[in-house]
């Protein structure tokens, strides 16, 4: 494996990429640190139930080698699989890619809140200043949610327009938030340590 870890966003990971299993035991705690340091700057929260999670190819590099490493997969079609099921949530230079959560400690509380915020997926949103809101095209993969219930948790793709890319490298304020009738949270601006990170994102 190449043992340079790699931040950018896009870019499809390989098998050549990954550690081996042997290699994995013991480098996984270095590398478990360096990433979950990564991840802080990449947390949004939106509100106080809500959180978007974006993702990259270092977040997916870990979730790959996590399951490689939990399940003892080593051949290499079963690996393919695995990189099959998680390449799509790495941005590709033009979009940011998320993992959307609700959530509730109480177990109660959440099956109610779930009932309540059906089709919240659709009602996040991101914000370049200058431009309209983006909204995301929520769970490609498969629908998550019934119904009568959201689900708690979701993967959205941000699509954004090359105006909006010039304007972030500019400077431009970045906020997101939630339009939902039952939740409704507006982030002014996100840290200057997570549009940076976002930024990685985008060519």
């Amino acid at each position: 494996m190449n043992t340079e870890v790699t931040e950018r966003g896009a870019g499809a990971l390989e098998p050549a990429d990954l550690y081996s299993l042997e290699e994995y035991s013991r480098e996984r705690e270095s590398f478990r640190k360096h990433v979950m340091a990564h991840k802080r700057d990449r947390r949004v929260a939106l509100g106080q139930n809500a959180t978007l999670y974006f993702e990259d190819r270092l977040t997916m590099q870990y979730q790959v080698q996590e399951v490689l490493r939990i399940e003892k997969i080593f051949e290499e079609r079963e690996i393919l699989e695995e990189l099959e099921a998680y390449n799509p949530l790495i941005p590709d230079g033009r979009n940011w890619k998320a993992t959307f959560m609700i959530e509730y400690p109480d177990e109660s509380e959440r099956r109610a809140a779930l009932a309540q915020l059906l089709d919240i997926e659709n009602r996040v949103w991101v914000q370049v200043a200058g431009h309209p809101r983006v909204w995301p095209v929520a769970d490609e993969d498969l629908e998550r949610a019934t119904p009568d219930k959201t689900s708690s948790v979701h993967f959205l793709r941000f699509e954004l327009e090359d105006g909006m890319v010039g304007a972030l490298r500019e400077g431009a304020e970045l906020s997101m938030g939630i339009d939902h009738d039952k939740y409704v949270c507006n982030l002014q601006s996100v840290p200057d340590a997570t549009r940076r990170s976002l930024l990685n994102d985008l060519d």
